[in-house]
């Protein structure tokens, strides 16, 4: 329920800026990908008819002089014509929110094809339904006589029905289920009868006039799948990215106290005594509407330096804006960092259908699918601010077709979720040896942390995206040469700090440095045929990642028996043994190379496979000797995965 008046943010500090007020904009994580999860139905539920701006007064009352004036300014700033209210003028509910929510829903299921009695998943979201408690989830549950099913009800503001959507995204995705149902509704016309405010004799601030004129009723809904649907188009959902900012910034919007109070209305002697007292007035504090957008501008910012989101390609942009004005607030925030899209694609039903809170986007959704006519491989970009306590959500989906293949439609790039198939270099439930087994399996963890990020770095992004260019991989191979350079030198100086009772293991290591000490010339090799202008290696340098490995191996190399070494190998190998061969395709078809400047990359798919079994029987005779070495095994590959990381990061 993001709401706003004609305030300006100021954005001299959003252009390029890469922190927000807390940090760096993307943290130590980045938006959740999918690759087989598909919006295939939609449906929405505004309730009566149409109100304009004239008939409000018969829905919500002016309650003192002030409230006319108020109301006349904030309607020509929200741009709202009409909205929609569950209550007849004289204050009787026509609806309950439950019942607002079943119709949704129904109206998403008949247009996903899914019978109700089919239904095994269902989330919600919402700043609230019709009782404290159960959850709103169980109650429309209830309302609809559904069969058991799983159920999840998100409480919240606007990105609530964010939350619900992405819960049941990640269920399809992870093979919980095949399809469910997100729903969303809200009620707020409710809290703004001039009754509501009597206790208080209508003299009320006006945090608390304001949302009167801002909020309606309204419920929207989607089901969600796991392959497409056969009878429409469908949209992919590509990835959701959910941040809050609430430990940075105090409440916006907030329901329960009373004005410049932290008492909870369930502390008062009386639920009357916090009627009295002003607890249960909805109130907006508009003086922090503008850090909002600044805030949502920064992540915006840095999704799309992470590659997540390229303007330039977004068909549709589906944002949550309670008013008009907030809407031109961010447009502008959007030009200044460069990071605009064209208002022509733009789509937002705010004007006829009023701001409905967590609501709004999935009739927004359910607007743009019915009105607009989308193709195949156009990409909706959709943003939601919430300003409760400031959370920003974003997502976005591609239009497919599965109308004609009968099964799930082929991904248009790769998918960042493509990742999750990147196994670890080893399975822990293959060794035999219960040491060996507890060794891999921690292995396994650190492996699978470190590969999800890979997948999300820059360089990755532009690949999966299909963006790399020539430039891009010589960019890679002139850091990467010398790092592969300095392989062979820091294994032969560990196999030289090895004592006597680790012969075989320095016989392993030796052999692997001889396999490797002249793979860097077939990269230089490479990197020139694809166009590099260095003369010599000795001209390109490693990125500050790459430095940063380097010189940590080295000096751990020189260490006394440095048995951690195997962890870091783990990483390196591993790599190339499963990161490398998924990117190398799409660099193929991206890059006007010849093959031959991908020698190294295909070397290493084909061949670390060989090297990783020669690694195994290295931790099989470390472990056999010291089985205490274990923990500096998964601590040095732990350590190898940050630097590897930074590496990956450094390339662009």
């Amino acid at each position: 329920m993001t709401a706003g008046t004609d305030s300006q943010a100021d954005a001299s500090t959003t252009a390029g800026a890469s922190t927000t007020a807390s940090g760096p904009a993307t943290g130590d994580y980045g938006p959740s990908f999918y690759r087989q999860v598909y919006v295939t139905g939609s449906g929405r539920f505004l309730p009566g008819k149409p109100v304009d701006n004239a008939a409000m007064d018969d829905y919500i009352a002016p309650i003192n002089r002030h409230s006319t004036r108020i109301k006349r300014r904030i309607l020509e700033e929200n741009g709202i014509l009409t909205r929609h209210y569950a209550s007849a003028p004289d204050g009787t509910p026509r609806h309950t929110a439950v019942d607002m929510a079943a119709q949704a829903l129904h109206a998403a299921l008949d247009d996903a094809q899914l019978p109700l009695a089919d239904l095994r998943l269902l989330a919600t979201g919402s700043s609230g339904g019709d009782v404290a408690m159960p959850g709103l989830a169980n109650m429309l549950q209830g309302e609809l006589k559904a069969p058991p099913l799983e159920a999840h009800s998100h409480h919240g503001i606007c990105a609530a029905g964010v939350a619900a959507l992405k819960n049941v995204a990640n269920l399809i995705e992870h093979g919980g289920h095949s399809h469910g149902a997100v729903t969303t509704v809200e009620y707020p016309s409710r809290m703004f009868r001039a009754t509501r405010f009597a206790p208080r004799g209508y003299d009320v601030d006006f945090d608390a006039h304001f949302l009167r004129w801002m909020l309606s009723d309204g419920a929207g809904a989607c089901v969600l799948r796991k392959q497409p649907a056969r009878h429409r188009l469908s949209l992919r959902l590509d990835w959701v990215h959910l941040k809050s900012f609430s430990g940075d910034l105090p409440a916006c919007m907030q329901l329960g106290t009373a004005a410049q109070a932290s008492r909870s209305y369930l502390d008062y002697p009386s639920l009357a005594d916090a009627e009295a007292d002003g607890a249960f007035l909805l109130r907006q504090d508009t003086r922090l509407l503008p850090q909002l957008f600044e805030v949502a501008i920064h992540e915006y910012a840095a999704l799309v330096r992470a590659g997540h989101v390229d303007p330039a390609s977004v068909d549709h942009f589906l944002c949550h804006y309670s008013s008009e004005s907030l809407g031109k607030v961010c447009e502008d925030l959007m030009e200044k960092a460069g990071l605009s899209i064209p208002r022509e694609r733009w789509y937002s039903n705010l004007a006829r259908c009023g701001n409905t809170g967590s609501a709004s986007f999935f009739i927004m959704l359910d607007g743009l699918l019915r009105e607009r006519e989308l193709k195949p491989g156009e990409r909706i970009l959709c943003f939601v601010p919430e300003s409760g306590r400031f959370t920003v959500g974003f997502m976005q989906l591609t239009v497919v077709d599965g109308r004609d293949s009968g099964t799930a439609a082929e991904p248009v790039k790769a998918h960042a979720s493509d990742a999750t198939h990147i196994a670890a270099p080893h399975d822990p439930a293959t060794a035999d040896d219960p040491r060996l087994r507890a060794t891999l399996q921690e292995l396994a963890a650190v492996w699978h942390d470190y590969r999800s990020q890979v997948w999300r770095t820059p360089l990755a992004t532009r690949i999966r995206e299909g963006h790399m260019t020539r430039e891009d991989y010589l960019r890679w191979m002139a850091c990467w040469i010398p790092q592969v350079r300095e392989g062979s030198i820091w294994m032969r100086q560990a196999a030289a700090s090895l004592s006597p009772r680790f012969a075989l293991l320095q016989a392993l290591i030796e052999a692997h440095a001889g396999d490797e000490q002249f793979d860097f010339r077939i990269l230089f090799e490479d990197y020139q045929t694809a166009g590099g202008t260095a003369p010599d290696i000795d001209s390109l340098r490693r990125n500050p990642g790459g430095e940063g490995l380097n010189a940590y191996m080295h000096a751990l190399s020189k260490q006394t028996d440095p048995l951690g070494l195997l962890g870091g190998i783990y990483i390196i190998e591993g790599t190339g043994q499963r990161i490398v061969p998924v990117l190398l395709p799409m660099l193929r078809r991206q890059l006007d190379l010849p093959e031959r400047c991908f020698r190294f990359l295909k070397y290493h798919g084909e061949n670390d496979l060989e090297h990783l079994a020669h690694w195994l029987d290295a931790v099989r005779i470390v472990l056999a000797a010291d089985p205490g070495s274990a923990d500096a095994i998964v601590a040095t590959a732990r350590r190898i995965a940050q630097l590897y990381l930074m590496q990956w990061e450094h390339v662009l």
